[in-house]
């Protein structure tokens, strides 16, 4: 990855840090149930505590386990329940390997497209050749803007 994007990189260094906190699997039920029921706060109590429908906070109890919920209702109830929503997207990869994956990918493309057309003209090119001009070619897409690399 080249030092022109450092945004890649710099999440990655975030993401690892976070990753590197154990994760925790949520509870079968959901989050708000086991932590409603560990406080020994019913729905009804809870669903007047916040303000809404008794029938709302089972829904939304359920809809966290079925992974329906919006974040908005959880970090709302959350709070209610004095805890925190923490949100994170974590990549199975890290995001320079992907961009570097997608350059090379990318410029494989181009310089066998390339390859093709000039065989076809009777001016076939070498397997080194065509690596050499795969490297230039991801050299430059790496170097260019990201967004060029998912066309």
């Amino acid at each position: 990855m080249q030092a022109t994007n450092l945004k890649p990189q710099q999440l990655d260094d975030a993401l690892r840090a976070s990753a590197e906190r154990r994760f925790i699997a949520p509870p079968r039920g959901g989050w708000l149930k086991a932590i409603r029921t560990a406080l020994g706060i019913t729905t009804r109590q809870f669903a007047a505590r916040v303000g809404l429908a008794h029938s709302t906070i089972v829904e939304a109890e359920q809809g966290e386990a079925a992974g329906t919920i919006s974040l908005g209702q959880l970090r709302r109830l959350a709070d209610a329940l004095e805890c925190d929503l923490r949100y994170v997207l974590v990549p199975r990869k890290p995001l320079v390997d992907r961009l570097d994956e997608q350059a090379e990918r990318k410029a494989r493309e181009q310089v066998a497209s390339l390859a093709h057309t000039m065989a076809l003209e009777a001016q076939g090119t070498t397997n080194e050749f065509q690596e050499k001009q795969i490297a230039v070619a991801k050299d430059e897409l790496l170097r260019g803007r990201p967004s060029r690399l998912w066309d």
